[in-house]
C-alpha cells in the first residue's frame, strides 16, 4: 500500500491554484476549477486542492485554514525559505533545526492552511 493523494481545502480556488502553481511551482495535472478542484503533481503523490463553499456545512468549513501535516522535501531549506519569502509567502518563523536532525519551516497558503518545508538530515 502507498500513499497516493493528499487533499487541501480552500475557499478561493483561483487564488489557491495560483499559489500552488506559480509560487510553489507545482505542475497542474488536472484543472477541475469548474467542478471545484485542481490536482497538482507533488512528486510521487498528487495534491488535490478543493474548494469549500461559504455555505457548506460547518464540518466542511472547518477543513479550511488549519495545519495540514503535509511537508515538502527540499534540498536547501534556507534558499527555498528566502525565495518563497521574497514572493510574499507567509512563514510562521525562520527554519529551525529539529531534535531528529532535520530542519523545518512552516508556511501558510492564501487560505491559511499550514504546510511545511523539510530539509532531511544529511545522509538520509
Amino acid at each position: 500500500m502507498q500513499l497516493h493523494t493528499a487533499r487541501i481545502f480552500v475557499r478561493d480556488l483561483a487564488d489557491a491554484s495560483r499559489f500552488y502553481e506559480e509560487v510553489l511551482g507545482l505542475q497542474l495535472k488536472a484543472d477541475g476549477r469548474e467542478q471545484g478542484f485542481c490536482v497538482f503533481d507533488a512528486g510521487p503523490m498528487s495534491l488535490v486542492v478543493e474548494r469549500v463553499e461559504d455555505d457548506a456545512p460547518e464540518e466542511d468549513r472547518v477543513l479550511v485554514g488549519r495545519f495540514t501535516g503535509l511537508s515538502f522535501d527540499v534540498e536547501d531549506i534556507q534558499s527555498k525559505y528566502k525565495e518563497l519569502s521574497s514572493l510574499g509567502v507567509d512563514f510562521s518563523g525562520l527554519p529551525e533545526r529539529q531534535q531528529w536532525g532535520g530542519v523545518l519551516a512552516t508556511l501558510r497558503d492564501p487560505a491559511g492552511n499550514e504546510l511545511q518545508l523539510v530539509e532531511q538530515p544529511r545522509g538520509q
